[in-house]
């Protein structure tokens, strides 16, 4: 399996305005075009939280545990549809309500992404996809902890779990 290389994502401006579109092949080549993404991170009733693990196949952290739910918004799609369908392809959770976090950029070597962040609490059946990932567990916030910096979680998770949620 591989990602698609022609798949066509907006390009955006900081506020999201879209002012062009490009390949997905062209996004991750190091052309620092920005392009946006929904994340969902999903927790349980006790304070735990899920991530999934990604496939050996990625072009971006292959098999390293990332945000439960992460996702390209596709070319004219909004950033809610793009979640509403990345949670039910990625998880094969329909019923959720999220709540939006915030949104900044996120800057590697190979892309720039603007991120739209939102958390949900949910205590159903979580079926994650066979195709898209490598599975996923609820971690509780003791093992993130001392996940971090270990080269175990992406880059990209740890820096916002720490924005967002573990605020010293």
């Amino acid at each position: 399996m591989k990602d698609n290389e022609q798949e066509i994502f907006p390009i955006v401006d900081e506020e999201g305005r879209v002012v062009g579109k490009a390949t997905r092949g062209e996004c991750h080549s190091g052309s620092r075009l920005l392009h946006p993404v929904v994340h969902l991170h999903v927790f349980n009733s006790q304070g735990d939280v899920y991530l999934q693990k990604r496939p050996e196949w990625k072009d971006i952290q292959p098999g390293k545990w990332d945000t439960a739910v992460g996702g390209h918004i596709d070319y004219g799609e909004t950033p809610d549809e793009a979640l509403q369908r990345e949670v039910r392809e990625e998880l094969g959770i329909t019923n959720f309500t999220p709540e939006f976090i915030g949104k900044y950029v996120f800057e590697s070597l190979r892309e720039r992404e603007l991120v739209y962040v939102h958390r949900t609490t949910y205590e159903g059946d979580i079926r994650p996809s066979q195709d898209e990932l490598d599975g996923g567990r609820f971690w509780t916030m003791q093992e993130i902890r001392e996940a971090m910096g270990q080269g175990v979680l992406t880059p990209n998770f740890e820096s916002e779990f720490l924005r967002f949620f573990l605020k010293k």
